[in-house]
């Protein structure tokens, strides 16, 4: 098993999809990464040598944020905003949607399950 940016990625799926197992590396991240190393896109990462899992690691240790450090600034970038108290803070700081999405109906994901309010049969 194959393990990159500590992530055990699977041995029988093809390179490019493994990759997208990574916190960070998409599908056209993950395409690239193979053209940058010279491994073929339809190879499977059990077919992979020692070496060329070197490689792709390597390269996205030197090219990419993944993982824990992409997890972090992620993190501060919130925090920094909460602190601001900025309109985005803010939706942040209250659990709602940040991006305009309407809150009368829907956002159920933002906020939770629906909690009942007494009294309030129609």
């Amino acid at each position: 098993m194959a393990r990159i940016a500590g992530v055990n990625i699977p041995t029988g799926k093809r390179v490019p999809i493994a990759l997208t197992y990574i916190h960070g590396i998409g599908s056209d991240s993950a395409s690239r990464i193979c053209e940058a190393v010279g491994v073929e896109s339809n190879r499977r990462v059990n077919e992979l040598s020692d070496a060329e899992v070197l490689a792709i690691r390597e390269h996205i240790d030197a090219n990419y944020t993944v993982e824990g450090d992409l997890r972090r600034e992620v993190q501060m970038n919130v925090k920094r905003l909460m602190d601001l108290g900025c309109y985005r803070g803010l939706r942040h700081r209250r659990n709602l949607p940040v991006r305009g999405q309407r809150t009368h109906t829907n956002a159920r994901t933002r906020k939770g399950p629906a909690k009942p309010i007494a009294g309030k049969k129609k």
